[in-house]
């Protein structure tokens, strides 16, 4: 090759860019590192090849009698000495060239600034900055300006998280600290973020990992919602899809901002919180009694049985429900039931709430039938109370990407107690929601509503992640048992007599027929708490130890309290909406009264985002033409 051809080569093309495969940015840094590290290993290598080798040269014969002082003025001698500078020389020198890898790896990323400027450049720093670095938490509609989280510039230019929704959205989304929630878990995060220098030299062709935007199944203006109808109160609202599964909105009041959870202070302040327990999402890990609402999972049990036609001339009625010799009494509310006096079906005894009846249908239908229904439904059947609360959290009832989601949601489990064990009364009360029933989250009964409102009488999974395709948990009814259920339950609210009328007052006029069952449940053993300073009231009191001593302790004070309840469904003919909503501590009042009112301005607001589908949206009003008056 001439001289003159050499000046016309394209020496661009000798850049790293193109010997690498045109990713300088990517693997220059990994080329020169290999470079570095070949070289170092060379240099160690010629240094402890010379430093053995001076120990097995052999003297000359001559040496070996020679006096030191002699042998120091030998030309092999001196010459060996200079060697040894020549080796300390080069021991410096790696260990300079080692220390200044060790700088540029371990302490250069905090205190150089140029460094920090090119570390962008670094295949595996790029890599592991996309992994910490989360998408955008969309709601259902996948509009950025409904996101529930995101990244804004803050006062100081800095990019940070915002959560538009931080106390609406305070239980699903989670903190950093304690139980996970969907910001920790819906965003993966590479098992290697971190490849070898080789391996992104020679092989590694993967692209980066993208922390993609999700699309959850929520509805941003509905979860805003159904917070604003729990100020001021306790409880917890769920609203499910039924045909999906998708989880429309989900809330638990008390509640409390994620900044206040960011500072540990702040954070161990809402944790001692016991009164309001702000830190407790009520709607999947509270457990309440259920009231009236079980009867709608004695119900499903009965048709899954066939034993639907089971009247109230073959119970002792109208007079209490006695269930053996001996027995005290199970009566509807104020007394015997009301409507009894003739041949009731299950129609009109659900319609009216009828105690003693569903506490009847429960023993003819048997623990058997009942633990099955349960199972069905996610509610695990245990054989003793004492088994009731150590079933610990049930993650298998989601329908997610990866378990870490279902893990961080997972709801209490629910229990009921069938266990050969418990008398004929106690089974009975459990039947129609009350006693031993006592350990149902709202998450519960939201799926116990969803059953039946499934076309298919399918339950659906939960899920939370938009794009995660329908999967049913089980098969629960026929699809003609599930609109005979569903036709049942519009009892309650549509017909004269039924104790969710205020439903069908607050639809009038959008042509929504709705279905449901009310219940008020009264929890004998719930704590009181001082109102000023929020902690656990009790009084002190004695008694005698093992060696006949008064000892004093703490008694804790508790009173009855009373739940309101209401599931629902709508609308009747197709439903798009299983709700459960629970109000804790509503005094004299009803379910019907308290949380019926709520589920009906859920199902409005609902139909205002088109949640019920076209045929039930608002029409937008029209708008007349202005006219302009002649002078």
């Amino acid at each position: 090759m001439s001289l003159l051809s050499l000046i016309f080569i394209d020496w661009s093309k000798w850049k790293p860019e193109y010997i690498f495969g045109g990713q300088v940015l990517e693997r220059t840094p990994a080329g020169l590192s290999i470079l570095y590290m070949i070289g170092l290993g060379i240099l160690i290598g010629f240094l402890i090849i010379t430093f053995f080798d001076n120990f097995r040269r052999p003297k000359f014969i001559f040496e070996q009698s020679l006096p030191k002082e002699v042998q120091r003025r030998l030309t092999q001698t001196v010459a060996n000495r200079g060697l040894y500078v020549w080796q300390v020389f080069f021991a410096v020198i790696a260990l300079a060239v080692f220390g200044f890898q060790v700088y540029w790896t371990y302490y250069a990323d905090e205190t150089n600034e140029q460094f920090q400027a090119l570390s962008y450049k670094d295949l595996r720093t790029r890599r592991t900055t996309a992994a910490t670095l989360r998408g955008w938490m969309l709601d259902r509609t996948g509009k950025l300006d409904a996101a529930l989280a995101r990244y804004k510039v803050n006062q100081n230019g800095e990019i940070e998280r915002s959560f538009p929704l931080e106390k609406e959205m305070a239980h699903l989304l989670g903190t950093e600290r304690g139980t996970p929630g969907l910001e920790r878990t819906l965003y993966k995060k590479e098992a290697d973020p971190m490849p070898e220098a080789w391996e992104i030299l020679t092989k590694y062709r993967k692209p980066e990992p993208e922390q993609k935007d999700v699309r959850t199944t929520l509805d941003r203006d509905l979860q805003l919602f159904v917070a604003k109808q729990l100020e001021g109160k306790k409880g917890a609202i769920v609203v499910l899809n039924p045909q999906t599964g998708d989880v429309l909105a989900m809330y638990s009041n008390p509640s409390y901002n994620l900044s206040e959870a960011q500072n540990l202070n702040s954070y161990l302040k809402l944790e001692a919180d016991k009164n309001q327990k702000p830190l407790l999402n009520r709607a999947t890990r509270e457990y309440y009694v259920p009231g009236s609402t079980f009867k709608t999972m004695t119900m499903i049990s009965a048709f899954r049985a066939n034993k639907q036609d089971l009247l109230l001339d073959d119970l002792p009625a109208p007079d209490c429900y006695t269930p053996f010799r001996g027995s005290r009494p199970i009566c509807d509310d104020g007394g015997s039931c009301d409507v009894c006096a003739t041949n009731v079906p299950i129609r009109e005894a659900f319609k009216v709430s009828s105690n003693q009846y569903f506490a009847h249908l429960a023993n003819e239908l048997g623990r058997d039938r009942m633990a099955e229904t349960a199972r069905l439904l996610g509610i695990m059947p245990v054989d003793a109370a004492k088994d009731a609360l150590t079933q610990g959290y049930f993650a298998d009832i989601w329908n997610t990407s990866d378990k870490r989601i279902a893990a961080a949601l997972a709801p209490a489990r629910a229990t009921i107690v069938t266990g050969k064990e418990l008398s004929l009364y106690d089974f009975g009360i459990e039947g129609m929601g009350q006693g031993l029933a006592s350990q149902m989250t709202p998450f519960q009964m939201a799926l116990i509503a969803a059953a039946p409102a499934n076309l298919k009488g399918q339950l659906m999974k939960p899920k939370i992640e938009a794009d995660q395709p329908p999967a049913a948990y089980a098969n629960v009814l026929s699809p003609q048992q599930a609109a005979v259920v569903r036709e049942i339950m519009s009892t309650v609210t549509e017909e004269a007599g039924g104790t969710g009328g205020r439903v069908r007052a607050a639809l009038a006029g959008t042509g929504i027929m709705a279905g449901g069952k009310t219940g008020t449940a009264e929890k004998d053993d719930a704590p009181r708490y001082d109102p000023k300073t929020g902690e656990r009231m009790f009084v002190m009191k004695k008694k005698k130890d093992a060696s006949g001593s008064l000892v004093e302790y703490k008694e804790f004070l508790t009173y009855n309290r009373t739940d309101g309840w209401f599931i629902c469904i709508a609308p009747i003919e197709n439903p798009q909406l299983a709700i459960a909503v629970v109000i804790e501590d509503i005094g004299n009042q009803y379910g019907g009264g308290t949380a019926a009112p709520v589920a009906a301005n859920v199902i409005l607001k609902a139909r205002e985002l088109g949640l019920l589908g076209d045929k039930y949206k608002p029409k937008a009003p029209v708008q007349k033409p202005v006219t302009k008056k002649k002078k």
